[in-house]
């Protein structure tokens, strides 16, 4: 009896192995049953991210070794802690709590200990690995900047988070991921596919060799070049310009959408973000609650558009049959709503939609304003046409460019207004601000730019992106190459684009003029207002202005929004008209301009109580 006992446990043991190794060796060859089983050790081999160029194939981004010292938990032996935070250059504090913080995440997997050494800090510690059971060295690419701009267009990489791990199996601690801009757009792309090695260990924990003769191994693919539409030469330059200065500067090619230049400041360095001081750098950065340089405002600030506004305007009665071009209003310096007068700086006297545009007649546009909502029954009626031509040129919603952040501006609509003064008890004077770029109308300088693009293709646009090439693959998304239509037809844009060109010819920016370049543009002055103990109180004007270039053969649109510039043509101007030049003729013939540009600030202004936020702006503009 204790003998047939005794087989059968044998037997039942026996039965019990072989079915667990037929369970391991048929069944438990997915990728998270392999990490878990310690019996199995998963290498990862990391392939270079893409490397990133501008149009003119001029190259942006491309990487630089660094290096991850690495911790597996249960591998670690007893240790020197103190010379071995000396050779990491770590207190003991933070070597306990990364240890710590390793074990939580996994005891068998592999954590970083210390991230991003530099060659020099690898060079001396690689020796000396050998003593430290448990620690080893992963190499990893860090991005090299070969621009010290953009950075509001690149993005930069950082760590996986646990939110990231969560939500990407593809993540292993450690690892990088884009996490703001290009780099996280098209993070896919750029990062490509590590490669994996399986290795099995023997009973004493030593590495005997590939598991299964490596069938589950795979090599890395690298990642995917990237061209964009940034011309690398004109961004430099734009930053710059903008030395001391706070605004948001984008400029679009019209024929394509492609942006070749998105500014803004005050920015910084992309290499800041680099490495271990990253971090550090990072917080300096971020909570600059002042001059906000990590605050994207080419996207992101949502200034009244000011008297560049008034060219839609016009379009739009245009457009209605309201006026013609030839339609007069009289500028008695200013106009009245009620018995209140509101000003104007155009000298006065009679206009037509040619003067009205050149010489920026608030009077003009107000009483455009007048007649197209005089076309409608009701106000309502009138709103819900008007917003519609407005929203045509991509205004008061998001854009759909190829950045991961942005703002949607505001076109103010019939539920705003019943929502301020009541359904049915506002007129078209109530909003009258409106027809000057004020009141509650709001746009993001990506805007701005994208809505000169438009005029300046006769009634429609791309979808503003940066995109090239992946690859060797050119983009053919529709999203980027279809038409977008305004509602505006082309034939009403040649008198707005004759008056635009006047601005430059005899208009309130006729000392802007470049040599051999046809221009049209608008200035912009929008009056600045904030409460200061309860007292409204006028501030420093925001300067703005948008062109494009050569009038008949546009190969630039872009908007300039210069923080607490003055009057539209004295910064937002002057930058505006060098850019043009920089980039249409590739050099510039003002020495005298481009001096002052680059080395005059605001930051006398800036300095001003109250002048680093952001005010509510709602008066009239010249």
């Amino acid at each position: 009896m204790k003998k047939l006992v005794l087989s059968s446990i044998i037997i039942l043991i026996g039965i019990t192995f072989i079915g667990r190794l037929s369970y391991l060796q048929l069944f438990r060859s997915s990728a998270n049953q392999i990490l878990e089983d310690p019996a199995i050790k998963v290498v990862y081999d990391y392939p270079e991210r893409g490397y990133i160029y501008d149009r003119n194939g001029e190259l942006l981004v491309a990487n630089q070794p660094a290096y991850d010292v690495m911790v597996i938990p249960r591998e670690v032996k007893p240790l020197d802690t103190l010379e071995f935070c000396s050779l990491l250059g770590i207190s003991k504090e933070r070597f306990i709590s990364q240890l710590k913080k390793a074990r939580v995440y996994s005891p068998r997997l592999p954590s970083v200990l210390v991230p991003q050494l530099s060659k020099e800090d690898y060079a001396g510690l690689q020796e000396k690995m050998r003593k430290y059971k448990g620690f080893y060295i992963e190499k990893r690419s860090l991005r090299d900047y070969n621009t010290p701009a953009a950075a509001n267009v690149l993005g930069y990489i950082s760590e996986v988070n646990e939110w990231d791990l969560e939500r990407n199996p593809y993540y292993e601690q450690g690892e990088l991921t884009g996490r703001t801009g290009i780099e996280k757009q098209y993070e896919e792309e750029l990062r490509g596919r590590k490669g994996v090695k399986v290795i099995q260990k023997d009973r004493f924990n030593r590495d005997i060799g590939p598991y299964k003769n490596g069938t589950l191994d795979t090599l890395p693919e690298p990642g995917k070049e990237i061209q964009l539409s940034l011309d690398k030469d004109l961004q430099e330059y734009g930053e710059r310009l903008m030395n001391g200065k706070r605004g948001g500067i984008v400029a679009i090619e019209p024929a394509t959408g492609e942006i070749l230049a998105m500014i803004s400041g005050p920015t910084y360095n992309p290499a800041l973000l680099v490495g271990r001081e990253r971090s550090k750098n990072y917080s300096k950065l971020h909570y600059d609650t002042i001059s906000k340089p990590t605050w994207d405002r080419s996207i992101l600030a949502e200034p009244s558009p000011g008297s560049p506004f008034k060219t839609l305007n016009a379009l739009v009665a245009l457009q209605e049959g309201v006026i013609s071009p030839e339609t007069t209003f009289r500028c008695y310096n200013g106009f009245y709503v009620g018995n209140k007068k509101r000003g104007c700086h155009c000298g006065g006297g009679l206009r037509t939609m040619n003067s009205g545009i050149y010489k920026s007649c608030n009077a003009y546009f107000a009483g455009t304003f007048r007649k197209f909502y005089e076309k409608y029954p009701t106000t309502d009626e009138g709103m819900d046409v008007w917003e519609k031509h407005m929203k045509s040129f991509g205004l008061g919603d998001y854009l759909g460019y190829d950045l991961p952040t942005g703002r949607k501006g505001r076109v103010p609509n019939t539920e705003y207004y019943d929502g301020v003064y009541g359904d049915g008890r506002w007129s078209s004077t109530y909003i009258i601000s409106n027809a000057i770029g004020q009141g509650e109308v709001a746009a993001t300088p990506i805007q701005l730019a994208n809505m000169t693009a438009a005029i300046a293709n006769r009634g429609y646009y791309y979808t503003p992106h940066f995109i090239k090439k992946i690859g060797e693959e050119e983009i053919r998304d529709p999203r980027y190459t279809q038409k977008k239509y305004t509602t505006i037809n082309p034939q009403h844009f040649d008198p707005v684009i004759q008056g635009m060109a006047d601005v430059y010819e005899k208009g309130t920016a006729k000392w802007l003029q470049v040599r051999d370049v046809s221009i049209a543009g608008k200035t912009g002055t929008v009056e600045n207002y904030t409460r200061i103990d309860g007292v409204r109180t006028q501030l420093t004007d925001h300067s703005i202005f948008v062109a494009f270039a050569p009038v008949d053969n546009p190969k630039i649109a872009l908007a300039v929004y210069i923080e607490h510039g003055y009057y539209g043509a004295r910064y937002a101007g002057h930058i505006a008209s060098l850019l043009i030049e920089k980039y249409i003729k590739g050099e510039i013939s003002r020495k005298d301009l481009e001096k002052r540009m680059l080395e005059k600030t605001l930051e006398h202004e800036y300095a001003k109580p109250y002048s680093g936020e952001e005010f509510k702006i709602n008066e009239y503009v010249w």
